[in-house]
């Protein structure tokens, strides 16, 4: 009996097409709700960036696991967090200042900003519509000093390992072609899942998944029903245990009603 599943947003429960929530899936998520089936999000975006989620619905999840896993909370309180090591903050930073060209948004509970904003990444937040964040350009060096749960970095994929020497203790979570977010390498979704199960007292095999990017693998890997979006990349659906389909057809209530879970 499933008791508890988790949400990715982008391109799983919000459509990168429209910017918006199927109706199909707002049904979905309210009879799971009337069913006291627990409901959470499990996002790459920080805390501040969730409040676009009012736009489309009209209540709570049941708990958020924010910036891949590094830090997760309910109404009440913070369940677990964990942030970059300063040993990796002050390795990537000279390099940063060395490649000038390369964008990086260093991403705290309550504030996002980016060392620049370049072409890239206006170009991305502006494909994302109402969807994006607003954009702040900060000094870097404040990383130094508050607390750091997550980087984005502006880097294509063959780059990553280039960057990943400047961050021994980090591993990437990309979930989109034009940036990889960077969290402790014993971080991610499924760790936070992990310390959500536990605090909610809920067996693994009780859960299930829906996602559709790479920084999803783990968690759907992790869970007992793990749910690749039919807009999900290959390799994701590859370490899924079902296909639905997209997130524009209906893909959340299909796998619902697939599952008999409503």
């Amino acid at each position: 009996m499933v008791k508890a599943i988790f949400f990715d947003i982008d391109g799983t429960l919000v459509s990168f097409k429209n910017h918006q929530i199927p109706e199909t899936t707002k049904q979905a998520l309210k009879a799971l709700r009337e069913k006291d089936i627990k409901i959470f999000i499990a996002t790459g975006r920080s805390p501040s960036q969730l409040s676009v989620l009012k736009e489309y619905i009209d209540f709570e999840f049941d708990g958020y696991i924010a910036m891949n896993g590094q830090y997760c909370f309910n109404q009440k309180e913070v369940i677990h967090k964990q942030m970059v090591s300063k040993e990796d903050i002050e390795s990537i930073l000279p390099y940063l200042e060395e490649r000038s060209e390369i964008a990086c948004s260093f991403v705290e509970v309550d504030y996002v900003y980016f060392n620049q904003a370049n072409e890239k990444v206006n170009n991305l937040w502006a494909k994302l519509g109402s969807a994006a964040p607003k954009l702040y350009v900060d000094e870097a060096v404040r990383a130094l000093t508050q607390p750091t749960y997550q980087l984005s970095i502006y880097i294509t994929e063959d780059e990553e390992e280039e960057v990943l020497r400047y961050l021994p203790n980090c591993k990437a979570a990309r979930w989109h072609p034009t940036f990889t977010d960077i969290i402790p390498k014993d971080g991610g979704k499924n760790t936070g899942i992990g310390k959500v199960l536990e605090y909610y007292d809920i067996d693994l095999t009780e859960t299930m998944a829906f996602g559709d990017g790479g920084n999803d693998k783990d968690m759907l890997q992790y869970v007992n029903i793990g749910v690749a979006m039919g807009n999900a990349t290959d390799d994701v659906k590859a370490v899924a245990d079902y296909i639905t389909s997209e997130v524009d057809d209906n893909g959340i209530m299909n796998a619902l009603k697939h599952f008999k879970v409503i």
